[in-house]
């Protein structure tokens, strides 16, 4: 095991040049922000590098710089934002590109000499537990690490890199896996990556980690790691519970056969036309994917929006008896939910159960509306209760959403996407898709 992790580590472990150069870059920006703040005549604005830059716990190659720039509390928040895009343009001046983005308010994101920076402002406050904004808080995780990590840097650059390879890392509501201050918290809990990997194997949904003991407080997240700094946030709140469970499936895999290749392997190669055919073939099931254009808002906002309008199209078409035995979604410039049913069409007639015959008033209305109806095939009693044989109103899946997509769950930005234009694509005419990343998506779905 430990030739396996020295091995590793010298593939993804800074060097002392690569770490120099971050460390430059860091201070010239924050050197520059100092200096506008005080041109401009702004008092008690201060600069801090965060994140797995400031910890040490960044990975080679990953060239991310979070700087927040601080301001008192009693700032208001219309000085934050205005100030603080202010100061973010200037320095985004020399950069090679910038833009702004808004979460709960504004920040510029830009490349510099290589670097993905973030220019963050927040409120400086006195805990995490009375933070103004939600990014107030992670000052306060980069002294906690900061202090209690001793030395196991490595460690946590292994975990991480064991996560990515195997697909559960990130927080973004796009993966809903561990975030990299999890992934600290998880070896600091735990005291080294093989640690973590041991506990995780006979790990179950409801799991309570407390690190400082604050107290059993009420989550019902498959994970729950009480953030040290607050003890009202679950740190683990975007982990789902197919990412937790992939977790503990692969930290067994591992114990049980350490693999260099788990750490390096998350990237699934783009599947074949030949393949995709064989696979529809061999599996006789019938293939639907929804297409639309994606909505031009951010993660946050789009997201949550596509998993409502998944979780909206599964039950319509279940109800309407099209049974759906998997879906999935992905986007790119077009976003696709995947539906593998087990058939796209139904016969031309249902079965339509009515009440017991007994209960004569509901029996009685319900037989006067079927019995002479010229449409219905048949009227028998089963089992003590009416059934009429009648008209389906949808024997095509593919039809049933033609018709009633727009009238799904979707969200306000997917709404109105698939009222711009949807396409309804069946069986062999995925072949038909092919965006960055699609072919990846589609070999490890289907």
């Amino acid at each position: 095991m430990e030739d396996l992790k020295k091995s590793i580590l010298e593939k993804i472990k800074p060097s002392d040049e690569e770490m120099a150069k971050l460390k430059l870059v860091a201070d010239e920006l924050m050197y520059k922000i100092d200096c506008l703040t005080f041109k401009v005549g702004l008092t008690g604005v201060q600069t801090q590098l965060v994140g797995s830059a400031a910890r040490g716990t960044w990975i080679s190659g990953t060239h991310d710089l979070d700087i927040f720039i601080t301001f008192p509390d009693d700032t208001s928040r219309e000085d934050l934002e205005s100030y603080g895009l202010s100061v973010g343009r200037q320095v985004a001046k020399e950069a090679e590109h910038w833009d702004e983005h808004y979460a709960e308010h504004p920040y510029v994101k830009m490349r510099y000499k290589g670097f993905d920076v973030d220019l963050v402002p927040c409120y400086r406050v006195s805990s995490a537990s009375s933070i103004i904004s939600a990014v107030d808080r992670t000052p306060f995780h980069n002294e906690f690490i900061k202090a209690n990590l001793n030395g196991l840097e490595d460690d946590v650059l292994l975990l991480k890199q064991f996560m990515k390879g195997t697909g559960v890392y990130g927080s973004e509501l796009k993966t809903e896996g561990f975030s990299g201050y999890l992934t600290e918290l998880l070896v600091i809990n735990y005291g080294s990556f093989e640690k973590v990997l041991e506990a995780a194997s006979d790990w179950r949904p409801g799991l309570l980690l407390d690190i400082l003991e604050h107290g059993k407080l009420k989550f019902e997240d498959p994970l729950v790691v009480i953030d040290p700094t607050d003890p009202k946030r679950n740190v683990a709140a975007a982990l789902s519970l197919d990412k937790f469970c992939t977790f503990v499936d692969v930290a067994r895999s591992f114990l049980s056969s350490p693999d260099e290749s788990m750490f390096f392997s998350s990237l699934i190669p783009p599947i074949s036309d030949i393949e995709i055919v064989e696979r529809l073939e061999k599996k006789g099931s019938s293939l639907l994917a929804i297409v639309f254009k994606t909505p031009d808002v951010v993660d946050d906002i789009f997201y949550p929006q596509f998993s409502k309008m998944e979780n909206s199209v599964v039950p319509m078409l279940d109800k309407n008896e099209f049974t759906v035995l998997k879906a999935g979604k992905w986007s790119g410039e077009d976003s696709v939910v995947m539906l593998e049913l087990m058939s796209g069409t139904l016969p031309n007639v249902k079965m339509h159960r009515g009440p017991p015959v007994w209960v004569r008033d509901h029996a009685e209305k319900f037989r006067e509306k079927y019995v002479d109806n010229e449409d219905v095939y048949s009227f028998v009693i089963e089992d003590g209760f009416y059934v009429a044989e009648i008209p389906r109103k949808h024997i095509s899946a593919r039809e049933l959403l033609e018709k009633e997509l727009a009238n799904c769950s979707l969200g306000k930005h997917i709404s109105k996407s698939v009222k711009d234009g949807f396409e309804i694509i069946e069986g062999k005419q995925v072949l038909e898709l092919n965006g960055d990343g699609f072919r990846s998506f589609l070999n490890g779905w289907l």
